[in-house]
């Protein structure tokens, strides 16, 4: 049996009024989500997901488009100190990079796994300090709601509906209550908000 840490392991995602992490062009469509990054809301949200953190958990796509991203934020001394504050933690965190097409990863302190997303966590649970952060991997962060092992949400909510794309939350899911723990409303009607598992 596989001791536990007490680390607890969070989500960070956005999501249309309609639940939709992408639009119907698929996943490079986020023009509903992408427009409302860069508000305050948004940068004070950024610095809440990461502060507790330790390890990044990202799926293959998100590692390719944040990896190429965000060095040159921590590297920029002209940027938003919220945004290059992430910047420098997403750079210096260990990174867990889960992918069944990739084997190596380009990136300094990563390493590429390919396994189930439940068994990673439980490996990640089992040793090491701080939070466990699943940082905007909708596929990651599927199966570890239909396993039931995500103890915080980051949410923020972006005031559109994208009619059509892909959607976090699919029915089948267990039934679970979460605990409203911290929320910020912005000037164009984005909310990020903090859930908890009430367990």
């Amino acid at each position: 049996m596989t001791t536990q840490t007490g680390r607890k392991v969070t989500a960070n995602i956005a999501l249309t009024l309609d639940g939709r992490y992408n639009r119907p062009g698929g996943p490079t469509d986020a023009a509903a989500i992408v427009r409302y990054a860069t508000t305050e809301v948004a940068r004070n949200h950024l610095t809440r997901i990461w502060e507790n953190a330790t390890t990044a958990v990202l799926g293959r796509i998100s590692a390719e488009g944040f990896l190429g991203y965000w060095p040159t934020v921590a590297a920029d001394e002209n940027a938003d100190p919220r945004d290059r504050g992430y910047a420098k933690w997403l750079v210096d965190a260990d990174k867990v990079v889960l992918s069944s097409t990739v084997t190596d990863a380009p990136w300094e302190r990563a390493r590429v796994v390919n396994a189930p997303a439940t068994d990673v966590i439980a490996e990640l649970k089992a040793g090491g300090a701080g939070d466990i952060l699943v940082n905007t991997s909708p596929s990651v962060i599927k199966a570890l709601l239909a396993a039931d092992l995500l103890d915080r949400l980051y949410l923020m909510i972006t005031p559109e509906i994208a009619g059509d794309g892909e959607r976090l939350f699919e029915d089948g899911l267990p039934s679970s209550q979460w605990t409203l723990t911290d929320q910020e409303v912005g000037e164009l009607g984005e909310i990020a908000l903090v859930y908890d598992r009430a367990r």
